[in-house]
């Protein structure tokens, strides 16, 4: 649903976990990061430590939504790359809305890296084909979230760490029929909090737009009655991201994903992660995912890409052999960078899917 496609905005550039919430995710050969990380906000058009973006997307089931980000960047000591703290939201044609705060800090030469995050918003959809029922809903999502992670190098390139995070969204049927729908399926949102720990090995050469390098990130979260939620359950996350340069700044690009749960409710379950899908539309207990892009470094700070992907939900009979269980990609984008010294930048996507599902895209920051 619309709503985890906001965090994903967020959790591009790895702000936060790999998907959402996903979400979303930290990242950076020696050499080379160690060149990146002493570079300071720059000059000239570099040196303003403020950044402000738009965000748009537009997405046959969920409508078109407009936004923006806003941020302020900023240096704890001069070895560690750029922090950023800023607020996000965005409004669409279905009369949605989310609003998010976030924070990613570095510090003591990038040994130490906090990120966290709150978002509040209400969520409109209205689906032709509710979770592959075949059926109409029209459904009222109210979602608050809050996000924390903490790691702590403690060998070269590898960090460990902890994290938790506390969501609740209810999920209401706009009508007699569509809440009839939603009760039968099960899926009537999470009120839960959860902890777990987080092992990541990085080392990319910059933490916003990675031009070469590996990145691994292994993280679970236990949701528990115990820390304020209805269930109890287990998610488990496996990240990885390999960046190869092949000249001239031009950058091949894959990543892998994996989200296996264990005794959860529908609403726990994994979800599609790639562009032109909207997250929530399809539900399985477990997902993988593989994604490929080139990008094209074309003149100054302007780039082009293509991507192709597919990923599969399987578990409860479900299985990867069966080709109505398989969502593939492909499309096309363009980039912007906005501050060079820190190699942040904006994209714009367009995605197409399987059957009907495509998507338009400007975001803060790279796909992965």
């Amino acid at each position: 649903m619309y709503r985890l496609k906001f965090v994903a905005t967020f959790l591009v550039v790895n702000f936060f976990i790999s998907i959402p919430l996903c979400s979303a995710a930290a990242n950076n050969t020696s050499e080379i990061a160690e060149e990146t990380k002493q570079t300071t906000l720059s000059s000239g058009q570099d040196d303003s430590p403020w950044l402000v973006t738009p965000l748009f997307s537009s997405d046959p089931k969920v409508g078109t939504a407009i936004g923006g980000v806003g941020g302020y960047l900023f240096k704890v000591d001069q070895k560690s790359t750029a922090s950023i703290v800023g607020i996000g939201g965005n409004y669409s044609d279905t009369d949605s809305f989310t609003l998010g705060v976030f924070l990613r800090s570095y510090w003591d030469a990038d040994n130490k890296r906090l990120m966290a995050m709150v978002v509040d918003g209400k969520i409109r959809n209205d689906y032709e084909d509710f979770l592959g029922s075949g059926l109409p809903v029209q459904t009222t999502d109210n979602i608050d979230l809050y996000f924390m992670r903490y790691m702590q190098s403690f060998a070269v390139n590898w960090f460990a760490g902890l994290q938790g995070v506390y969501t609740n969204y209810i999920i209401t049927g706009d009508n007699y029929a569509s809440q009839q729908i939603i009760d039968t399926i099960g899926l009537t949102g999470i009120d839960s909090g959860a902890v777990g720990v987080t092992l990541m090995y990085d080392n990319l050469d910059n933490q916003n737009s990675p031009t070469t390098g590996k990145y691994l990130l292994f993280h679970n979260f236990s949701y528990r009655e115990s820390l304020g939620g209805e269930e109890d359950f287990d998610a488990y996350n496996l990240a990885f991201k390999h960046y190869i340069p092949n000249g001239n700044g031009h950058v091949f690009a894959y990543h892998a994903t994996g989200r296996w749960t264990s005794d959860a409710m529908v609403s726990g379950y994994s979800s599609v992660a790639l562009r032109g899908y909207v997250r929530g539309e399809y539900l399985a207990p477990h997902s993988v995912m593989l994604e490929a892009e080139q990008r094209w470094n074309l003149k100054g700070r302007y780039g082009a890409s293509i991507f192709t992907g597919v990923s599969c939900l399987y578990g409860e009979g479900k299985k990867c052999d069966n080709s109505e269980n398989l969502y593939p990609v492909i499309g096309a984008g363009a980039r912007i960078t906005l501050k060079e010294s820190e190699r942040i930048v904006v994209t714009m996507d367009y995605a197409k899917g399987k059957s009907d599902n495509s998507g338009f895209y400007i975001r803060f920051g790279q796909a992965f």
